[in-house]
């Protein structure tokens, strides 16, 4: 099949890459208002260059995956739903929920398939977490806890544009909350601090937080977030039942050093960032779409799934901002 990326920057270049190499694709388009950009990945990947994502859509392709700019999402995210191609979409639909609900209900109006990159959805250890919570292994749930440490803080340019560190960071720990027990956020409590970097306060956001999730069946999900992990980039989830308890993430690469006398674990070199943290992830993600494409798999991360851990990020930031707890219905507009 033919994919057309719009947007080739860390993300989009590194989308192309694995679409470049699975079998169901074919061939690329792709399309960036930086034209080096394009010509670049062209370069790289033997891919066709269009001067517009108008262009793009009309190369024929059968599929889109945009990595443009958060502004950019809802409008090409609805131009491929008119032209009837298929979208994968890079979080979060849109930088405002108000503007994310205006796509929800335009998407609706079609048939067409819309799938929001949450990668951790498609990372093994993840699945085999939901697979053991929903097949009861570890009995009723009472206690979640998620982590997602960045091992240094973005740019300055970044932070000011992503709408904080709930909505751009923790978003995928409560997506994976919601995806891995089934169960939905119904209030927050959120705390945060900067121990670190300037421009991060100035922006009027948080560098390092602790959010205390109650789910509607009464479980506490606990998430921890911070821009500053020295050693490593740090993502894991631990699920504790009556039955069982089990971790997502306790490996050899895990970014920890024991000081317990004799203990050795974790002794591998910790993970770096994201991208080799989650490679296979990506790989299974994007796989994933191509069978989207097909039409032989519905969305596994609709634009609808995408909004809800959106709430649960701006019940969050309110919280941080006034001190209290925050039911998930006070912010919820749809």
């Amino acid at each position: 099949m033919r994919i057309a990326i719009l947007g080739l920057g860390r993300i989009g270049a590194f989308h192309a890459e694995t679409l470049s190499g699975l079998d169901a694709v074919t061939s690329l388009v792709v399309a960036d208002p930086f034209a080096d950009a394009a010509k670049a990945a062209a370069e790289r990947f033997g891919a066709e260059v269009a001067d517009s994502p108008e262009a793009a859509l009309a190369a024929g392709v059968d599929g889109v995956v945009v990595a443009a700019a958060t502004d950019a999402h809802p409008a090409l995210i609805l131009a491929a739903v008119e032209a009837g191609v298929p979208v994968f979409c890079e979080k979060p639909v849109a930088r405002t929920m108000a503007e994310g609900v205006e796509v929800l209900k335009a998407v609706r109006e079609h048939e067409v398939p819309v799938q929001i990159g949450f990668n951790r959805r498609f990372d093994a250890g993840f699945a085999a977490a939901r697979a053991a919570v929903r097949a009861g292994e570890l009995g009723r749930l009472h206690t979640v806890r998620c982590t997602t440490l960045d091992p240094a803080p973005p740019p300055a340019a970044y932070v000011a544009a992503s709408g904080g560190i709930f909505r751009d960071c923790s978003v995928h720990d409560f997506d994976v909350i919601r995806w891995v027990t089934g169960h939905e956020v119904t209030e927050v409590y959120a705390v945060g601090g900067n121990r670190g970097a300037d421009y991060i306060r100035e922006a009027g956001d948080a560098d390092t937080t602790g959010a205390v999730l109650t789910l509607d069946d009464g479980t506490i999900a606990v998430v921890s977030n911070s821009r500053h992990n020295a050693r490593g980039y740090d993502v894991r989830m631990e699920l504790h039942g009556f039955a069982d308890s089990i971790a997502v993430g306790l490996d050899d690469k895990l970014p920890l050093r024991s000081v317990e006398p004799g203990v050795t674990f974790p002794g591998g070199t910790p993970h770096d960032f994201f991208m080799d943290r989650f490679t296979a992830a990506y790989r299974a993600e994007l796989s994933a779409f191509t069978e989207v494409v097909a039409g032989r798999l519905p969305s596994p991360c609709t634009v609808a799934d995408a909004l809800e851990a959106g709430w649960i990020a701006e019940a969050c930031t309110l919280s941080l901002h006034e001190h209290r707890p925050v039911r998930v219905a006070e912010v919820r507009t749809n």
